[in-house]
């Protein structure tokens, strides 16, 4: 009987050293095949003859964003190739409008074609951005088209500012509007008796509301309902105006359209004919045929003369040697703000006070614009950046905060202090409001027979996640929290020279369009990244100025992974394609799960607006 387990283990022992060597092999085959595509397109870039009388084509992957976080190609290739989550691949809003500029004057540039077919979505505030970087386009006479399959509501905003829409016949428009909804899982927490510990102030502070309820609350629906009307108005007016209508004929209700698509007779292709949402449908052997007549076909003869946005950033996106020492600093801070040192993509309270630092010890830099896309995090993190930005002020130079799509709770936390706060009126911001969170489960494992038992010198020293939270506890974290909220509303109070008492009236958690922010006093322009720039020159009395981007420098190991996995993903000629809506679906869960296991600050005190995410 032994001999034969012993057998048994030999051969268990030898199939998985087999399967063990076998998955190292394909890991080494592929990495050493990514190695020589890597070699071989450099070549063939380095040798590639610039591109003249081509299009522009603005095919935009993924998601936009203000920075990138960093890469690893073996995954990437991987979420490409099985269609994993969109959020996978990104693109920086600054590579979008710089070629978008500079292809305006550009003599090889005859004319954009905007396919936004792999982008995944983009904030109003971003697509706002780009949308008036094509306006300035069309100023040089140079021709805008937009091609598409299907068009996507984000997708159709770039599209109505082209001066010819061309969608494939079997194709659609789909305009959704704007929604909030949220997955709530108290009943699940209850199930599986985890006890939820809550501690906050705000009447619409509703981050934690998953954890208490299972439906969303009537303030948090009335909030909601606020600042998503004013991002929808924005919406609204600048398509209608873009394709010369009516706001009623564009914002059709559901009868409405149903009564139209009837008179299409179910054919979504021609309800956009009919509606003015696209000029022509055809076949896409027949679109590609419309623009080979402006700027001629491909060498392969299979397309039309074109250079791809990636393509045009790597050989345009270059840094004058002659040009003048930078004396602004632009820093982005982008994502979840959490302790500690982070990478590019979220904020650290370390890695991003650390930039903030180096700005302030260069003595060529004059003023800083601190670039805010996030909805906060830790309140810990968030106090250490902001102390430097009043580091910065008491050195002499001026901080301006600029806010990209979302500056809310722990974002504006970091924005208060600043000399200027600028946002677009589509910038979600506000969120003033602070809550604290404790999952126990004690009930959880009880169930199962496990139980914590023990003894302590003080009644703190028993704290633990597996034994109930001691009501003085409980207590002393409900009066700590209101004392944040104090502190919230006196920062902002000082800052933007209110009293307490306007400040509590749009504070509690409440979330506001920048539009509203700016009518509240939260803000002190409206204006975009541009303005901020020039708010910072003007406040440090810059005759002339240049920028530089203060971020964290990429390891060499990060470096090539970044240039490999774009160039790999150009070789292969791999697209960004939309996940599954099951994959979709527990892509969210696994991101609500994920940023609560973040969660990280000492004190259990969050600066977060849950709501902002769009």
């Amino acid at each position: 009987m032994k001999e034969d387990k012993n057998v048994l283990l030999r051969i268990i022992s030898f199939v998985w050293a087999i399967i063990n060597n076998t998955r190292k092999l394909i890991l080494n085959l592929i990495f050493f095949g990514l190695i020589i595509v890597l070699i071989a397109t450099g070549s063939q870039q380095d040798q590639q003859p610039k591109v003249e009388n081509a299009a522009l084509l603005l095919n935009i992957q993924g998601n936009i964003v203000e920075q990138k976080k960093p890469e690893n190609p073996l995954e990437e290739l991987s979420q490409e190739v099985s269609g994993g989550p969109a959020s996978q691949s990104e693109t920086l809003l600054s590579d979008i409008l710089f070629t978008i500029n500079n292809a305006a004057t550009d003599d090889n540039i005859k004319m954009m074609v905007i396919d936004s077919g792999s982008m995944s979505h983009g904030s109003i505030a971003k697509l706002q951005l780009i949308g008036q970087a094509i306006t300035e386009f069309k100023k040089s006479e140079k021709p805008v088209y937009a091609i598409g399959g299907h068009y996507n509501q984000a997708q159709y905003y770039l599209a109505s500012f082209a001066d010819k829409i061309f969608m494939n016949h079997k194709g659609m428009v789909s305009i959704d509007g704007f929604g909030r909804y949220r997955l709530y899982h108290k009943s699940l927490f209850d199930k599986l008796k985890i006890n939820t510990h809550v501690f906050r102030v705000g009447t619409y502070k509703s981050a934690l509301e998953p954890y208490l309820r299972d439906d969303m609350s009537d303030a948090a629906k009335k909030a909601n309902k606020s600042w998503l009307g004013d991002l929808w108005q924005a919406y609204v007016d600048d398509v209608s105006q873009q394709r010369g209508m009516s706001n009623a004929e564009f914002d059709l209700n559901l009868d409405s359209l149903l009564a139209s698509l009837n008179q299409a007779d179910g054919d979504f292709a021609q309800l956009a004919i009919d509606l003015n949402l696209v000029d022509v449908i055809d076949s896409d052997f027949n679109i590609i045929s419309a623009i080979a007549e402006v700027v001629g076909q491909s060498k392969s003869g299979l397309s039309y003369n074109k250079i791809r946005l990636n393509d045009y950033v790597t050989a345009n996106l270059t840094v004058s040697p002659f040009a003048p020492k930078a004396n602004i600093a632009v820093i982005v801070a982008k994502g979840t703000i959490l302790n500690g040192h982070q990478p590019a993509g979220t904020i650290g309270g370390a890695s991003t006070s650390l930039l903030l630092r180096k700005a302030r010890l260069d003595d060529n830099i004059k003023a800083v614009v601190l670039r805010i896309d996030t909805g906060g995090g830790s309140a810990y993190a968030s106090e250490q950046i902001r102390q430097e930005v009043l580091a910065l002020q008491a050195a002499g130079k001026p901080v301006v905060a600029s806010m990209g799509s979302v500056a809310a709770s722990g974002g504006y936390w970091i924005a208060a202090s600043a000399d200027t706060i600028i946002a677009q009126p589509t910038t979600i911001t506000g969120s003033i409001g602070i809550f604290g969170m404790i999952n126990t489960f004690e009930d959880s494992l009880a169930s199962i027979g496990v139980f914590t038992d023990g003894v302590e010198t003080k009644e703190l020293a028993g704290i633990t996640i597996t034994r109930d939270l001691p009501q003085g506890f409980k207590n002393l974290m409900q009066r700590f929290i209101e004392h944040g909220y104090q502190e919230f509303l006196t920062l902002v109070s000082t800052s933007r020279n209110m009293t307490m008492e306007q400040v509590d009236g749009i504070a509690q958690g409440r979330v506001w369009s920048g539009a509203k922010a700016y009518e509240f006093g939260l803000v002190d322009q409206l204006g975009d990244f541009d303005l901020a720039i020039e708010e910072a020159a003007k406040l440090a009395s810059l005759d002339t100025f240049s920028t530089k981007v203060f971020e964290k420098e990429l390891t060499p190991m990060q470096e090539f992974y970044r240039k490999l996995t774009g160039k790999v993903v150009v070789a292969l000629g791999i697209e960004q394609t939309p996940s599954s809506p099951l994959m979709s679906l527990m892509s969210r869960v696994n991101q609500e799960f994920t940023l609560l296991n973040q969660f990280d600050d000492p004190q259990h005190a969050y600066l977060y607006c849950a709501e902002c995410k769009q």
